[in-house]
């Protein structure tokens, strides 16, 4: 009888402990970095962020493109995330001019 006691209490004590398990691939452990240093940015604007600069954080640029949108300071929307995703490494100049349409490719937008 003292063993199930016993065992109850550990378990009601595990059950309301709350601790917070590590975050899973880097979709979330750039939003935990991002809800612990910008401090304009809701948990939702984080996840939403960090999952629209998905490209960058395979690119190993995460804490580069974060850095950029905590020193913001004033937004944390998608515009600020795009626009820091933009200044980062290779992609910082804009990237190359978009190729031109092909020859046999015919307008037909003619109203």
């Amino acid at each position: 009888m003292k063993r199930f006691v016993l065992a109850g209490c550990v378990l009601l004590g595990l059950a309301a402990c709350q601790v917070e398990s590590a975050p899973r691939g880097l979709e979330g452990t750039c939003a935990k970095s991002c809800e612990v240093r910008a401090s304009q940015c809701s948990p939702h604007e984080c996840h939403r962020g960090c999952n629209l600069v998905m490209d960058r954080l395979a690119e190993n640029q995460g804490d580069n493109v974060l850095a950029c949108v905590v020193r913001d300071k004033k937004a944390c929307d998608d515009h600020t995330w795009a626009r820091c995703a933009t200044l980062i490494g290779i992609h910082a100049d804009g990237g190359p001019p978009a190729p031109p349409p092909a020859p046999d490719v015919v307008d037909t937008d003619s109203d």
